[in-house]
């Protein structure tokens, strides 16, 4: 009896993936939301479907077309490819070392702003200390107030 002819899954580095995805193929990143947030491949071609929800949205993952997969190092990529190639999808390709090989190549990526240390500080502690002062003070009226010089002055 003769094997089923099964659909085999490319390994393709990240330069490689990018000449595809500007040929029309498209990136499918398996990572989470909150990583995607954080940092991004920056293609036209991009579709988000998190590895937590793979095999429910599996289906919307288009057949007829070539698909790369991608996630942070590899290795949900790797998983999910070969899902995907399971399912019947036969243009899938994997992309190695992931987001971190596709940085280390120089690759287009999009970066959430990060925040200094100082401006988190300043906006934790901010809001407490506007409940506290009038709207017409600031922090430096309320610790430049002067003392009173003698005990007769009528502000006591």
């Amino acid at each position: 009896m003769a094997k089923a002819k099964r659909n085999k899954v490319k390994d393709i580095t990240p330069s490689e993936a990018l000449s595809i995805i500007r040929k029309g193929a498209l990136l499918v990143d398996v990572r989470e939301n909150r990583e995607i947030d954080r940092k991004a491949f920056n293609v036209e071609e991009f579709m988000s479907v998190p590895m937590s929800k793979f095999r429910s949205q599996l289906h919307e993952i288009p057949a007829n077309r070539k698909v790369i997969i991608a996630c942070h190092s590899g290795s949900r990529s790797g998983i999910a490819s070969r899902l995907l190639a399971e399912e019947g999808h036969k243009k899938v390709h994997n992309m190695q070392s992931g987001l971190i090989r596709w940085e280390r190549e120089g690759l287009p990526v999009k970066k959430k702003p990060s925040q200094s240390p100082l401006a988190w500080l300043t906006k934790m502690f901010r809001f407490p200390l506007q409940r506290f002062t009038k709207p017409s003070e600031n922090m430096t009226s309320l610790i430049c107030k002067k003392a009173p010089l003698s005990k007769k002055d009528p502000s006591l």
